[in-house]
């Protein structure tokens, strides 16, 4: 059991860590919601027209983004050994909303390039542990030195109101500590009070020990990592998307500005000069000269222009289609690099076969079963906690090497998924596993099956060819079975 300044110590280094992913997590966030600001533009450029476009985005790291999380969709989990899904692990994911959190969870891996999962006892509903997907900014796993997986110690930190909470997790108890929120402008003579606030001080709760007994006996936080390297940090999705889109973001804003004030031929008159008016004092007599106002030139259209030597000259107006071209190629790269497809992002579509769609589609399919095989291999883990947290322990075993269920990541239409399916069960495949297969879930599966017997069991025409087919079965109420089945009694 650690003491409290070895936890604290330990605290300390995970939140100097978590400070160090911050950044590059806030800014991929900033860029999902559109927030960019004006980059690679001239200095004179930037001086004259960055306010201006300062709240304008072209925004693709939202579809790129978006683009796997909404093929990711978890319907059910199963254990080592077992031909059907686990019921039990199911509601749990359902009571504790994890159909749609999960979604939260697997865009904060994208962008954030992790995400993590917290699974705790309840103990008000023992059978009901709590799960919960927790974001890259407040959470982080630290390792057994040479393990990616063997997790040695969890901290998850966040503010609520005016204070800062911690709670390290253990292998064999769980640490709970708060402390005051530090306040900003703070005078220098306060530097000595805010040094002590920055101290974390265990929490006050109550008749609940601190440090709590971890009955689990492992971390009970999972770590979903979004790209792994073997010795490098997880790559977020948005990463590479972040320098194109400024550059998209650019070409717009000099768009603008050329259509505003280039896009139409422009006249100019040369070898006059500026035309003026008399200037009146009150009682009418000139007394010298103003320039006109070539504002209302502008709006009224109409000038008078002297002098032996005016001539006017035009130019022509300028080729806007150089900027949308220039849009398109970076868009293009965007779909390359990303492997989003380009119909997500350029809406140029007609007559478009359905096969060429799914073609087109190959990429992001396989980008989500990489997704698919890493989300799955932490949400694996997750099971098993949630079977240590109900104390199943025979469970939690064979969930180490169980499966997680995941509906189908292709996009096909109903009457080419039917006829695939149809092919299929001609092949001699089961009915539960085409019905998973379909996309529908575990339980849905059951159901079905339910009512198809139920239905088999109202049509007399499906019970006759099923004894057609199968033979009579042993009568009802009789247990004994056939005659010559039975021994030969002995003489008396």
């Amino acid at each position: 059991m650690a003491t409290e300044a070895q936890a604290l110590q330990l605290v300390a280094l995970l939140e100097n860590e978590l400070i160090r992913r911050r950044g590059p997590i806030d800014r991929h966030n900033d860029y999902y919601r559109g927030k960019h600001p004006l980059r690679f533009a001239s200095q004179e450029f930037a001086k004259f027209h960055g306010d201006r476009y300062r709240d304008f985005s072209d925004n693709w790291v939202q579809v790129v983004a978006d683009a796997p999380v909404e093929r990711l969709t978890v319907t059910g989990f199963q254990a080592e050994g077992e031909v059907e899904a686990d019921r039990d692990l199911w509601r749990v994911w359902q009571v504790n909303g994890l159909d749609a959190d999960s979604q939260l969870g697997f865009l904060g891996a994208v962008t954030g390039s992790r995400c993590f999962v917290l699974v705790w006892g309840d103990p008000d509903d023992p059978d009901m542990p709590c799960v919960t997907f927790e974001d890259a900014s407040q959470s982080i796993v630290a390792y057994e030195p040479g393990s990616r997986r063997l997790r040695r110690a969890a901290l998850k930190r966040w503010q609520d109101g005016n204070q800062d909470y911690a709670t390290l997790y253990l292998k064999t108890e769980v640490w709970k500590f708060s402390r005051p929120l530090a306040q900003q402008d703070k005078s220098p003579q306060m530097a000595d009070v805010d040094e002590e606030l920055k101290r974390w001080t265990p929490r006050e709760l109550g008749d609940e020990p601190n440090p709590q007994p971890n009955p689990m006996g492992v971390v009970p936080m999972v770590e979903l990592p979004n790209k792994p390297m073997l010795v490098e940090d997880p790559i977020s999705d948005v990463a590479g998307v972040v320098a194109m889109q400024d550059a998209i973001n650019l070409v717009w804003a000099q768009l603008f500005t050329a259509s505003d004030a280039a896009s139409f031929p422009q006249r100019v008159i040369m070898g006059a000069e500026r035309p003026t008016i008399p200037k009146l004092n009150s009682a009418g007599e000139i007394v010298g000269k103003q320039p006109v106002d070539l504002d209302k030139f502008m709006v009224d259209r109409v000038a008078w222009i002297t002098g032996k030597d005016a001539r006017i000259d035009s130019w022509p107006a300028a080729n806007l289609a150089m900027y949308t071209g220039i849009i398109e190629v970076g868009v293009g790269h965007l779909a390359a690099q990303t492997r989003t497809p380009q119909h997500y992002l350029i809406s140029q579509m007609a007559n478009i076969a359905e096969g060429t769609l799914l073609a087109a589609e190959t990429g992001l399919v396989k980008r989500c079963d990489e997704k698919i095989l890493w989300y799955g291999q932490g949400l694996r883990e997750v099971a098993r906690l949630i079977a240590l947290a109900k104390g199943d322990d025979r469970k939690a075993e064979a969930l180490r090497s169980g499966r997680v269920l995941w509906a189908d990541t292709e996009s096909r239409s109903h009457a080419q998924m039917a006829d695939a399916l149809l092919k299929l069960k001609q092949l001699g495949f089961p009915f539960e596993w085409l019905a998973l297969r379909y996309g529908l879930t575990p339980t849905e599966v059951a159901d079905v099956v339910a009512l198809r017997e139920r239905e088999a069991e109202m049509d007399p025409v499906a019970e006759v060819a099923r004894i057609m087919t199968n033979g009579p079965g042993p009568a009802e109420g009789d247990d004994q079975g056939d005659e010559e089945d039975q021994p030969d009694e002995e003489p008396a």
